[in-house]
């Protein structure tokens, strides 16, 4: 893989497994937001805890995913992010609110997609595992 691909796949890495990390972090401070604001009314009826337990989960979730991408589960995390940033959007999409959000949203999607896909041409063996 030649220098400028190199240097964005680092940088997809650093970003996208540095902020799943810190927000999975905040949702036990809401330093960055008041995350309950952002679950749909219809989540908040199904779920069986309270909406700041349900974000801590979440939170723990986000930070594994996070360290997946900063470690040697690159390939994996960025795929599981993908998915993760589609499902939050359409979540917010639903609730009608936080469109904005949810484009942004859509669009680290497609930027961790990006990351698996450069991961996998950066190593090969990688497509053949969950590794990478």
């Amino acid at each position: 893989m030649d220098k400028q691909l190199n240097s964005s796949w680092w940088a997809l890495r650093i970003g996208l497994g540095a902020a799943p990390f810190l927000a999975g972090l905040d949702k036990f401070f809401n330093l960055l937001a008041k995350w309950e604001l952002y679950l749909n009314p219809l989540v908040l009826r199904l779920i069986p805890v309270a909406p700041a337990t349900f974000m801590r989960a979440v939170g723990v979730i986000e930070m594994i995913v996070g360290l997946a991408i900063l470690t040697r589960w690159t390939r994996l995390g960025a795929y599981v992010a993908a998915i993760w940033l589609v499902g939050i959007a359409l979540n917010l999409i639903t609730m009608g609110a936080f469109l904005d959000v949810a484009v942004r949203d859509l669009l680290l999607a497609v930027a961790a997609f990006t990351l698996a896909r450069l991961t996998e041409a950066r190593q090969p063996e990688a497509s053949a595992s969950f590794g990478g």
